[in-house]
């Protein structure tokens, strides 16, 4: 598998054409994936920050033939860039937007805001809005139908697992997002990070039974120490991570622990959490 380097126009599938920002980091892989689809028309899944060496070739990549720039989620790595590329191609916005939570981009104004099923049409081609929260609250994917081909964001990562960080991430949805995924006639991904995935629905068992594992973890965590803090209990949950992770485990603890929370399996009190009795 060759390696992925930024700013490098590479074409995975027939009208398909990768280009990855100069974002690399423990949290986005070798850095933010924008798709450009099409061939006469275009259109741009997640343009990504607003780097503007990467604005730059993303640009000089479309010429004058974008029509749409769909964002997965307005996560500071995938939206930013969307306004300035607006500006340039008059190309149209469609993504949905998310509730302030420090994590989001607070200037992100789509034109069209998708439902579940809903598409955008670009020569000859279709892609249909798959509502997927779960990493935020607003999250879509969107399958390029003639090709079964699902763009996922950050819904499916290749190489890694997704952070779930309360109050716009959400375990339980994401789980039910994931599910979701099943009932879909799929081919392949095309992550936010990392290279396609061809085994669409292994992937997506995969990630459910690596989520349910880690939740018996954090059930066994609460069991071992309780009442107890995040910081007490990452240790138990995620002993199998470096502590360097810690930080990012937290808060998809956190969401673990929500869940159990909601499912009657956990009580929380001051920040301590317990098992419900």
């Amino acid at each position: 598998m060759e390696n992925i380097v930024p700013g490098i126009p590479v074409t995975i599938a027939p009208g398909i054409v990768r280009l990855t920002a100069p974002n690399p980091g423990v949290m986005t892989g070798p850095g933010t994936n924008s798709y450009i689809v099409g061939t006469t028309e275009l259109a741009l899944i997640d343009p990504g920050p607003a780097i503007e060496s990467h604005i730059a070739a993303l640009r000089a990549a479309v010429g004058e033939r974008l029509k749409w720039i769909a964002c997965t989620h307005t996560h500071l790595d995938h939206s930013p860039a969307a306004a300035a590329l607006k500006r340039s191609t008059g190309a149209r916005i469609a993504g949905r937007i998310a509730d302030q939570d420090g994590r989001q981009d607070g200037d992100f104004t789509p034109d069209l805001a998708p439902e579940d099923g809903d598409s955008i049409c670009v020569d000859g081609v279709t892609l249909r809005a798959v509502h997927t929260p779960g990493h935020a609250s607003n999250h879509l994917c969107y399958l390029l139908e003639e090709q079964k081909l699902l763009f996922t964001g950050d819904h499916v990562m290749q190489g890694s697992t997704v952070v779930i960080s309360p109050p716009g991430g959400d375990m339980q949805a994401y789980l039910a997002s994931l599910e979701k995924l099943l009932a879909l006639d799929l081919e392949a991904l095309a992550p936010g990070h990392g290279h396609l995935i061809h085994t669409a629905h292994d992937e997506a068992r995969r990630l459910i039974a690596h989520r349910l594992k880690r939740e018996q973890k954090v059930v066994d965590a609460l069991a071992r120490k309780h009442p107890a803090t995040l910081d007490e209990l990452v240790v138990y949950a995620y002993d199998d991570v470096s502590e360097k992770l810690y930080a990012p485990a937290k808060r998809s603890l956190h969401a673990h622990l929500i869940k159990l929370e909601r499912e009657g399996r956990a009580v929380v009190s001051e920040d301590r959490w317990a098992p419900k009795a």
